[in-house]
């Protein structure tokens, strides 16, 4: 229970929408801005769990948006801002021995794609195509990284399903990266209900799993800080909670829980967001 307690780096809390089947109406936004921190971690969950030579907090600002161009096709932006802190432990001949600190704010990797409805009945089924650029940055002293150094192409194949009160979505696919990175294996879901007017609580699973394909070589800097290095993976359970403070206005916020994972954090990660449709 406290490895399941200890959680793991946000990748799944974008919003309600983001790997879902749901298509927005020609002409009509979605956007949401959210805040990811994890705070302060010295441990990766890795076979077995190691420790890195100091503390990260890993703070994301994101810009999430979609446009449909038409009823059936609709663009997707994710455009994310990372600052992250890196407390460096130096070897001093004498104590006290202060840690080195390094606090870096730059681009991670841009997502552009496309979403499309090909069938909609009592099931939607869609498809989700997707490619993060190459477009962060790397520091070489303190070895922080902002996002892969490599194009990341993501296809998904989406299905879902409206209740009254309620809906179930699910998806499957792989996330296929260049620059020798290992591929990913991608697949989960989520089960949201409406509990009151205005709240919608959802639990959501979300894995990726190394194809252990790659053999990029990292620096040891790079290596020392165990950002978006080689064979990430991870898998969540979570809850997520939806505001909506109007018919196209909310708030987000979700929580997920690690059951396994590879080279990511081990600690408490929190995002929260708000969302506006257009």
């Amino acid at each position: 229970m406290k490895q399941i307690v200890k959680l793991l780096i946000l990748l799944v809390s974008i919003s309600a929408f983001s790997q879902g089947p749901w298509t927005q109406e020609k002409g009509k936004f979605y956007t949401q801005f959210s805040y990811s921190t994890i705070p302060s971690y010295d441990t990766l969950f890795g076979d077995p769990e190691y420790v890195i030579n100091g503390t990260v907090t890993d703070n994301t600002f994101q810009f999430y948006g979609e446009y449909g161009i038409s009823d059936k096709t609709t663009l997707i932006v994710n455009l994310p801002l990372k600052s992250i802190s890196f407390n460096q432990n130096v070897m001093c001949v004498t104590a006290p021995c202060n840690p080195i600190k390094h606090k870096e704010t730059a681009l991670g990797n841009l997502e552009i794609g496309l979403k499309h409805n090909f069938y909609k009945k009592d099931w939607l089924f869609s498809g989700q195509f997707s490619v993060e650029a190459n477009t962060s940055s790397f520091y070489i002293d303190s070895g922080i990284r902002t996002g892969y150094n490599a194009y990341t192409f993501t296809p998904l194949f989406i299905a879902g399903k409206s209740f009254n009160k309620a809906y179930l979505q699910t998806f499957i696919g792989s996330k296929i990266r260049t620059n020798n990175y290992s591929s990913n294996f991608k697949v989960g879901g989520e089960y949201g209900r409406k509990v009151s007017k205005n709240l919608w609580l959802v639990g959501f699973l979300d894995i990726e799993k190394s194809f252990n394909n790659g053999n990029v070589v990292l620096t040891g800097s790079n290596i020392g800080t165990g950002l978006y290095v080689n064979d990430q993976e991870y898998g969540v359970v979570g809850v997520k909670a939806i505001g909506e403070f109007s018919d196209n206005f909310g708030m987000t916020a979700s929580l997920p829980a690690a059951f396994f994972g590879n080279n990511v954090a081990k600690q408490v990660a929190l995002s929260v967001g708000i969302y506006k449709k257009f």
